[in-house]
């Protein structure tokens, strides 16, 4: 019968050290009773006598000696374990596995993920980057960095701003094809189109009323850098977050255009499961990114 029980191994191994089932009981806070009735069912279960007992002394038998050698090592490995489960809920260290979307991920992350790394040498970092939703359960993933609205109540999910649409252009392509006044405009306009679904309309606020604008979309594209490049370009009008198009529209690459017209907002948020229980790796990142990003976005809203 298998051993079930680490008390078990440790009481033999005390009773063997301290030479007495009375001074091992001592030692474990136990009482003479219970140990005497552990030890002898240990050796009920083993199958052999791992103890010479008389009135006056005891001494361990040769299949005792040799069991006491194992339990001397299962205790140390098990000790060990527990110190190092203790050392791990404090110590940023092991591998931390983040999922982004790939533009947000190259710009942002990959930034954030080096500044961590430095400040936690002992930790490890893995980037996955893609446009497509994954489940972190499933892909073992620690944390995410998603875009708009959560529906799973399993992930626990804090917000870090928000995430504004806005439209842009270079400025040769609005000299050469005129600047569009509303968004009835841009369906004589070549805009740019990125994604999995490709859309014939772009959606706006105006005076709290939601506008509907057909486009006419000259360029489509399945990835969001490739059509930001074609904004710079100057090949048509893009629609993108402040996010992605921050950097160009701060160097004059790009320009806003109908800034009167607001989009729906896609907040930001930093995702992780389990929140019972976190893994100092995944807490100290989440609290990093979130005030790194929030400094981010201020320095955004102005443009």
């Amino acid at each position: 019968m298998m051993i079930d029980n680490v008390l078990d191994l440790t009481i033999f191994a005390r009773v063997a050290g301290a030479g007495s089932l009375t001074d091992a009981a001592n030692e474990l806070g136990l009482s003479l009773a219970v140990v005497s009735k552990r030890l002898a069912a240990l050796e009920e279960r083993m199958g052999v006598r791992l103890l010479n007992r008389t009135t006056r002394r005891q001494s361990l038998t040769q299949e005792g000696s040799r069991f006491h050698q194992h339990c001397v090592r299962i205790l140390s490995e098990v000790q060990q374990a527990e110190t190092d489960m203790q050392r791990s809920r404090n110590a940023v260290t092991g591998l931390l596995r983040i999922t982004a979307p790939r533009m947000f991920g190259c710009r942002y992350l990959s930034v954030l993920a080096a500044e961590f790394q430095a400040m936690h040498p002992e930790l490890r970092i893995e980037l996955n980057l893609g446009d497509d939703f994954i489940d972190l359960v499933d892909a073992g993933m620690d944390v995410a960095l998603r875009f708009g609205a959560l529906n799973d109540s399993t992930m626990t999910a804090r917000h870090v701003a928000p995430s504004q649409r806005v439209l842009c252009a270079s400025p040769d392509y609005l000299r050469r094809h005129g600047v569009p006044q509303t968004p009835e405009d841009l369906s004589a306009h070549q805009c740019i189109v990125y994604g999995a679904r490709t859309t014939r309309h772009w959606l706006f606020q105006h005076e709290g009323q939601p506008i509907s604008a057909e486009i006419g979309a000259t360029f489509l594209c399945n990835d969001g850098n490739a059509g930001q490049a074609l904004a710079v370009a100057g090949a048509g009008i893009f629609f993108k977050s402040l996010w992605d198009v921050g950097s160009e529209l701060a160097n004059g690459s790009l320009v806003r255009v109908l800034e009167q017209y607001s989009a729906p907002t896609d907040p930001l948020h930093v995702v992780y499961p389990h929140a019972l229980h976190l893994a100092p790796r995944v807490r100290h990142f989440a609290d990093f990114a979130i005030a790194r990003l929030r400094d981010e976005w201020q320095k955004l809203v102005p443009l």
